[in-house]
C-alpha cells in the first residue's frame, strides 16, 4: 500500500505516552513510529492523519506549524467504553507544491475509504477537504458534505484554490461528484449577500449559528445524510481556544462544538471527519485540548452507531402518510431508534441523479409540521434539486 507519502509520529510524543497512565489513549492506539513503521491497518476502523499544508491561507507568511499538542493531549485522555480499534497514522508533510500534498493525501484516503476505515484528518488550512472530496472519485458517485464554518467558501473559483474558496471549485470542478451541500453555524455578517442567495438558489442547506444555539438537535438529521465533515476551528469563539487561534467573538461554545462532532461520529453514512485552520501558539493547553476533545466526541460517536436505516423488513420501521397541499408525504420512523426519515419521490421524466426513491433523514418535528399543513424545507430542497 501506498503510504510512503506519510512521515511517523514525533520521538518527543511517543516518550509522553510514557508518561501517562496504562488506560490512557496513547497507550492503545496504533501509531506509526520511525522504529516500528506503519501499523497493521487489519482491524482499525479509525485512522487519525496529520495534513502538515497550510501554504493555500490566504493569511499566509511562510509558517510552518505542528499537531504535537494536539497529540500529546489526545493520547492523554481516557477512552469511553469503545470497541473499534484506532491508529495514528502520522503526518504528510507539505509537498514540492499544495497539488503535491493534495495528491498524496487523496492517494491515502482513497485506499482507507476502500478499507472502510473512517479517517479524521487534522490539518492547517481548510482547502484540504478539497482532497478529501476529490479521494471519494474512485469511490461513490454522489457526495454530501457538511461544513461546519462560519463562512460559506464559496469565493472566487476562478482563481487558485484558497482556505476561503474551496467550497466553490467542490461546486464548480469536474467530475461533478456533489450532491448537497450543507453548512452549519454561518454568521452572516462574515458573508457577502450574492453568497448567501447562491447557496438558496443552488438548493443547498444553510443554518445559522443562533439556530444551532438554540437547538443543537437540528444537526443530527444533517449529519446522517453526510459524507464529509469539515470543522473550521474559525466557527468556534475566541473565548475558547488559545491566543492565536482566536477569531470571533461569536461561535460555538466548547460544548456545541463537541456535540456537532458526536452527531458526525453517530451518523452511519459519515466517512471521514477534518478538523482544520489550527493555528498553534506557545500557550496552546485550550486549543489543543478543544480539538482532543472534538476528535473523542467523534470517536465516541462512532461507537454508539446503530443500524436503523433497513427499511426492507417492515417490522423495523412504522409508516406514516400525510398530505399537504394535495401533496402525499411519506415518513418512515425507527421502531430501533426513533428516528426519522421522508421519502423524496423519483421523478420518472427527469434525468435525475437518484433512480430510486430515497429517503432523507429528518426529525419528528417535520412530521409533526407536515401534519399541521407546512411542507418541510429539508425536503422541500431535496425534492427541487432532484428535479433540476
Amino acid at each position: 500500500m501506498n503510504f510512503n507519502f506519510l512521515s511517523p509520529v514525533s520521538d518527543s510524543v511517543l516518550a509522553h505516552i510514557q508518561l501517562q497512565a496504562k488506560q490512557a489513549l496513547g497507550r492503545k492506539l496504533k501509531i506509526h513510529s520511525l522504529q516500528n513503521g506503519i501499523p497493521d491497518l487489519d482491524d482499525v476502523q479509525i485512522a487519525i492523519i496529520g495534513v502538515l499544508e497550510n501554504r493555500n491561507d490566504i493569511n499566509y507568511l511562510g509558517e510552518d506549524f505542528s499537531l504535537d499538542e494536539i497529540r500529546k493531549t489526545f493520547y492523554s485522555l481516557f477512552p469511553g467504553s469503545w470497541r473499534t480499534e484506532i491508529a495514528d497514522l502520522g503526518d504528510i508533510n507539505k509537498g514540492d507544491s499544495t497539488e503535491d500534498t493534495f495528491f498524496a493525501l487523496k492517494t491515502i484516503l482513497s485506499i482507507l475509504l476502500t478499507k472502510n476505515i473512517i479517517p479524521i484528518i487534522l490539518g492547517g488550512s481548510q482547502d484540504i477537504t478539497y482532497a478529501n472530496y476529490r479521494a471519494y472519485d474512485s469511490v461513490m458517485p454522489m457526495v454530501n458534505i457538511v461544513n461546519v464554518d462560519s463562512k460559506f467558501d464559496l469565493g472566487d473559483s476562478s482563481k487558485p484554490i484558497k482556505n476561503n474558496s474551496f467550497i466553490g471549485k467542490i461546486i464548480l470542478d469536474q467530475p461533478y461528484n456533489l450532491f448537497n451541500y450543507s453548512i452549519i453555524g454561518y454568521q452572516t455578517y462574515f458573508n457577502p449577500q450574492e453568497e448567501i442567495d447562491l447557496i438558496e438558489k443552488l438548493y443547498f442547506e444553510s443554518y445559522r449559528l443562533g439556530e444551532i444555539s438554540k437547538d443543537i438537535t437540528l444537526v443530527e438529521p444533517v449529519m446522517r445524510d453526510a459524507n464529509i465533515v469539515s470543522i473550521d476551528l474559525n466557527s468556534v469563539k475566541a473565548s475558547e481556544v488559545s491566543q492565536n487561534q482566536k477569531h470571533s467573538p461569536n461561535g460555538f461554545d466548547g460544548k456545541e462544538i463537541c456535540a456537532i462532532a458526536r452527531y458526525a461520529g453517530i451518523s452511519n453514512k459519515v466517512s471521514s471527519f477534518g478538523i482544520y485552520e489550527y493555528k498553534p501558539s506557545k500557550k496552546d493547553d485550550n486549543t489543543s485540548m478543544l480539538v482532543a476533545q472534538i476528535i473523542w466526541y467523534f470517536i465516541e460517536g462512532v461507537n454508539f452507531r446503530v443500524k436503523d436505516d433497513d427499511f426492507n423488513n417492515e417490522n423495523h420501521y412504522q409508516k406514516f402518510i400525510t398530505l399537504v397541499d394535495s401533496q402525499e408525504l411519506i415518513f418512515y420512523k425507527s421502531v430501533k431508534t426513533g428516528r426519522w426519515w421522508i421519502e423524496i419521490p423519483f421523478l420518472s421524466k427527469v434525468n435525475n441523479k437518484l433512480k430510486k426513491h430515497t429517503l432523507l433523514p429528518c426529525m419528528h418535528q417535520d412530521y409533526v409540521n407536515a401534519c399541521n399543513n407546512t411542507i418541510p424545507e429539508r425536503w422541500y430542497k431535496a425534492f427541487q434539486k432532484n428535479s433540476v
